[in-house]
């Protein structure tokens, strides 16, 4: 508790343009090895690199959303290192003149504070390939990735837990997902994190030795190892030592971190200007294009909802989430002119869906027009709420619509008020005993004869008036 935490993150996005970074070959995931490279890619003494438009308004896109200074001269750099998978011995990047600089990030913690987490640059660079170590036949080295264009977010030190850490990142993703320049699978290493965390007495101005942390490949990943690197270096300082500057491997698997080597500094990198590339002139009219293409981000998408749809702002929250869930959720609102009663089926049922099977919205196959007509369904009383829920299920697994589904097995709620009776009748004789303990003072039987009831019609009993005749024929519990 005598200690302040201090975590700033690096964030690479794999961008989703059709071509590299330099060269003209696509990447594509889960290719045979080193069967989408070229000789750019590959380093080949002689060639001479070409830079992606897209990727350039890509990473201007995610500069203007988060309130970026952009550069109007951005330099490219080389960054010197050897790796097996880094063929060319140095990794094109930025350095002293990145695209973009000086942004905000604003997160909502869990206790509903909003944070402002600065930005200190995003800039553009190439990825290395991937090096594959087997047991018994060493390491084989795949380039299919070198020159994979990458957007790197460098945060400011401003986090002060792994949970405020956790929510930058998820606002990360949702901003870089709205901006349709990435998909962020961690999976598939589109969306990759390094952290540098350190501590330092309360009250201290100056920052604590640092550690690098890298292979985190999961949000709750993020958030269990910069737990665990606090509590290491805590340990460390409690006990009279010092922290040594290093890079840490998290071992997801043991739930530990690996020392992997001392971290290197900027000059170990012998960064200097790339001579094969000119100097990138983001000009006005180039500027203003870039951001007229920005789509509705999810605060103001937020703030609309509540506004417009005259829904919580929980409920807003969650809705806006995910891009495809809130267009899903618009969609759904107009058609049936009921936006509350879209949101709670949105947010439970198909959201709940959505988890069970590991899918999207778009990939489900409910079309909103379907999914909406369904919720038609049950708020004109054809079915109950329970009935709709087993519809929507079968939705899922075909094309049919609610009213076919409900047509082809006869689930149109019973709301007949002499039919109902004689469901409760019939539920009263079959249960004498606990007939008679309700009306020897027990009232919460009352709730084991709207479940028979239910049962009985098999869901389809309309469960107000079930209700409103189970008050009038058992009367109060004396």
């Amino acid at each position: 508790m005598g200690y302040e935490i201090v975590i700033g993150l690096e964030v690479h996005a794999q961008l989703s343009t059709e071509t590299k970074l330099l060269c003209g070959c696509r990447y594509i995931y889960g290719a045979d090895p080193n069967t989408r490279t070229c000789p750019v890619c590959l380093g080949m003494p002689g060639v001479l690199p070409v830079i992606n438009r897209r990727a350039v308004e890509y990473a201007i896109r995610m500069g203007l959303a988060t309130g970026c200074t952009i550069r109007q001269s951005a330099r490219f750099a080389r960054k010197n290192y050897f790796y097996p998978d880094l063929p060319k011995g140095y990794q094109i990047s930025q350095y002293a003149e990145p695209l973009c600089y000086d942004g905000t990030v604003n997160v909502t913690l869990e206790n509903g504070v909003t944070k402002s987490i600065g930005l200190t640059r995003i800039h553009l660079e190439e990825d290395a390939g991937k090096s594959i170590h087997t047991k018994g036949n060493g390491t084989r080295v795949d380039f299919n990735r070198c020159g994979v264009p990458l957007l790197e977010i460098v945060s400011e030190p401003d986090m002060r837990s792994p949970e405020e850490a956790r929510a930058y990142l998820n606002k990360l993703k949702q901003l870089l997902e709205y901006l349709d320049i990435s998909d962020c699978n961690m999976e598939e290493g589109s969306l990759r994190c390094d952290a540098n965390i350190s501590v330092r007495p309360k009250g201290q101005k100056e920052f604590g030795t640092k550690t690098e942390m890298k292979n985190m490949n999961s949000f709750r990943g993020v958030e269990r190892a910069l737990s665990y690197e606090v509590d290491r270096q805590i340990e460390v300082l409690d006990a009279g030592g010092r922290v040594t500057q290093e890079t840490l491997l998290w071992n997801e698997a043991e739930n530990r971190a690996e020392r992997m080597r001392t971290k290197e500094e900027a000059e170990d990198y012998r960064y200097f200007p790339e001579p094969d590339l000119v100097p990138v002139y983001i000009s006005d009219s180039w500027r203003e294009d870039v951001l007229a293409t920005l789509p509705e981000l999810p605060d103001a998408k937020r703030d609309r909802f509540i506004e417009e749809y005259d829904i919580r702002e929980y409920d807003a929250e969650v809705l806006t989430n995910d891009r495809e869930v809130g267009v899903y959720f618009e969609e759904v609102a107009r058609v049936i002119d009921d936006p509350s009663l879209a949101a709670n089926w949105v947010m439970g049922e198909l959201l709940r869906i959505l988890k069970e099977r590991d899918t999207t919205i778009t990939e489900l196959g409910v079309e909103p027009e379907r999914f909406a007509g369904l919720l038609q369904r049950v708020r004109d009383d054809t079915v109950t709420a329970n009935v709709g829920k087993q519809i929507l299920g079968e939705m899922v697994d075909g094309d049919e619509t609610a009213d076919e589904i409900i047509e082809r097995k006869g689930l149109k709620q019973v709301s007949d008020v002499g039919e109902l009776e004689e469901v409760v009748q019939t539920v009263l004789e079959k249960n004498p005993d606990e007939y008679e303990k309700y009306k020897d003072g027990n009232p919460q039987l009352m709730g084991f004869f709207m479940g028979q009831v239910m049962r009985e019609t098999q869901g389809k009993a309309n469960p107000q008036k079930v209700k409103e005749i189970l008050k009038e024929t058992l009367g109060p519990a004396e």
